[in-house]
């Protein structure tokens, strides 16, 4: 006899149940904050996509997936790219696709092997524009060492899309006993920088609102690979390692803060940011800790192997101007806290949406 086939129960999802920092709580449609990173995507995350997925979802909630088949660990990772506009100072939407994956791949100590592509594309978008960032997908992906190896192409109607949007999922291989993820941060960790923050977000920002700040500031698009490879040969256990993409450093110190219960005290005098950004920020009304970079990560190491980490990461040269930005303390877990240039303190909180939408 042919048995009914088991219906899972409906999903609940607790609109009512959200704390949002920002008087939206009560809508019924997605805003431009869910889409940033910050408070707003998280709380998105847990109170809609886990509870629809149920026992379906393993919510290790990382930029990367870290699993095991037979004896070998991959990192797993998916990001989509719609920035605009999608040629920007000094990278474009091509190079984003390849170095955003590869990136998450490499923050999880993963040596990125290959990637897909995936192209949206709108009705009307001439065939020159998808070549020049196909183009750039093949440059960036020979230079960081991974091969394309499968992909999708689907078309919607004009006006229903902005042109081109591009997904990429990549896969890597973890190494050894390498095991760097959030949760290992701990008490007296150093927390170390690879150079100037912020570029990339106000690359972008001054092409697309055709601003100009007295000089031209040059996205730091980068495959961060070769760097991490450079600092674990170093022989250091580095702890923790994030790129500090959307939400800028603000956001990744604060995920790992909470991810591993531990505070973090910042050095804001120690932060790199660049003359031209610092000016920028100024005349938009920016926090430099809150604008997105696209070729710098943040590590967590051990206060004992943190000269070793630094000098690999600045014998590197995406790591030339790497320094120094912080501590992890016991004190205010969950928090990260910075130091003035004039004294004080202040809490450096989670963003709720996104200064800057559509950066990557």
């Amino acid at each position: 006899m042919r048995e009914d086939p088991i219906v899972p129960a409906p999903a609940t999802i607790d609109v009512d149940g959200w704390v949002c920092p920002m008087p939206l709580r009560d809508s019924p449609n997605i805003v431009m904050g869910h889409g940033g990173g910050g408070a707003m995507s998280g709380e998105l995350i847990e109170h809609l996509f886990l509870p629809a997925f149920g026992p379906a979802a393993d919510a290790g909630l990382g930029d990367s997936a870290v699993v095991t088949v037979g004896d070998t660990r991959l990192a797993f990772s998916t990001d989509s790219f719609v920035v605009k506009p999608r040629t920007f100072p000094g990278g474009s939407l091509g190079e984003l696709a390849v170095n955003g994956t590869v990136n998450d791949l490499a923050m999880a100590g993963a040596r990125p092997l290959v990637l897909s592509t995936a192209f949206i594309l709108e009705e009307g978008t001439a065939l020159s524009e998808i070549a020049a960032v196909a183009q750039a997908i093949g440059t960036a992906a020979s230079a960081a060492g991974v091969t394309l190896v499968t992909g999708d192409t689907k078309v919607v109607d004009a006006g229903h899309g902005d042109g081109i949007f591009v997904n990429t999922t990549g896969i890597g291989i973890i190494d050894g006993d390498v095991d760097i993820r959030p949760q290992r941060a701990r008490p007296g960790d150093i927390v170390l920088i690879n150079g100037d923050i912020g570029v990339h977000g106000i690359a972008v920002m001054s092409c697309r609102e055709g601003l100009e700040f007295g000089t031209t500031v040059l996205s730091d698009t980068a495959p961060l690979n070769g760097l991490v490879a450079a600092m674990l040969n170093s022989g250091a256990d580095v702890h923790t390692l994030r790129d500090p993409t959307r939400g800028g450093v603000a956001a990744t110190l604060n995920e790992i803060a909470r991810a591993a219960g531990i505070g973090v005290s910042l050095d804001e005098t120690a932060l790199p940011v660049p003359a031209a950004v610092r000016d920028a920020c100024g005349l938009l009304g920016l926090d430099p800790m809150y604008v997105a970079n696209e070729g710098k990560l943040i590590a967590f190491v051990a206060p004992e192997d943190a000269d070793r980490v630094l000098e690999a990461m600045r014998a590197h040269p995406l790591g030339a101007h790497a320094a120094v930005i912080g501590v992890c303390v016991e004190e205010h877990p969950g928090m990260v806290v910075a130091r003035t240039a004039l004294g004080g303190t202040r809490v450096v909180d989670l963003p709720a949406g996104e200064q800057l939408p559509r950066i990557c």
